[in-house]
């Protein structure tokens, strides 16, 4: 716990870096241009379908079109998520490399550099890994609604789990071959789940969940270096 704390402070206080305010200036602005391409898409989709379809007036076509739309809106959260953990899975690098430079020096002049289609690769991945896995589930998602807080718990649960393995991933892949990888994987679930937890948690708070994708990458960064073996 003490060092899941000391990587929580250390991500935070790092957040004024040149380095992590050009990862978020960037990050945020492809975020909200894919948001804005699937609004618009989601829009103008809708009111050609209702007005084609259904032979509707143009203005109840645009009654439609704004309430999927809304709809869209409150499933934003998920959305975001997934959005904001592929484009951070392009930029991860960046981070980690800030993170490594700083703290991790030794480390940092040791690391293998990862291309760009390797590190969208990675984010592409894991943004579909947790929409598969979340859509999947579902149907659970609903179930437990009658309890009033099991879909939170749930969701919280299995999006820990998930964040905590790729972002562990993203720094992993920088020191080791993948052979090691799936080891480490296997020794370090708790500590994974623990920093998944943490980055999950930031994305329920309005605002914070801003920049939950890089302190979530840059604690990882920390807790995979003061977990692993020098």
């Amino acid at each position: 716990m003490r060092v899941m704390i000391q990587a929580l402070l250390l991500s935070i206080g790092q957040l004024g870096d040149k380095r992590i305010v050009a990862v978020f200036a960037k990050s945020m602005l492809v975020t909200l241009a894919i948001f804005a391409a699937l609004g618009a898409g989601l829009w103008f989709g809708i009111e050609y379908l209702v007005a084609t379809t259904f032979a509707a007036s143009q203005s109840m076509a645009s009654l439609a079109a704004a309430a999927a739309f809304l709809i869209a809106l409150l499933g934003a959260w998920l959305l975001f998520r997934v959005i904001a953990i592929a484009v951070i899975g392009v930029f991860a690098d960046e981070v980690v490399h800030a993170v490594e430079a700083k703290h991790y020096p030794e480390r940092f002049a040791a690391a293998r550099e990862l291309s760009f289609a390797r590190s969208a690769a990675m984010g592409l991945r894991s943004a579909g890994r947790a929409l598969l896995v979340n859509l999947a589930l579902s149907p659970l998602y609903l179930i437990l609604m009658v309890t009033g807080i099991g879909t939170p718990i749930a969701f919280f649960i299995v999006n820990s789990w998930l964040l905590g393995r790729d972002l562990g991933d993203m720094v992993a892949v920088r020191h080791m071959p993948a052979r090691d990888v799936q080891r480490w994987r296997a020794s370090t679930r708790l500590v994974r789940f623990a920093t998944g937890a943490a980055g999950t948690g930031l994305f329920f708070i309005p605002f914070v969940n801003l920049i939950a994708p890089i302190v979530g990458a840059a604690m990882a960064t920390h807790m995979f270096h003061r977990r692993s073996p020098k």
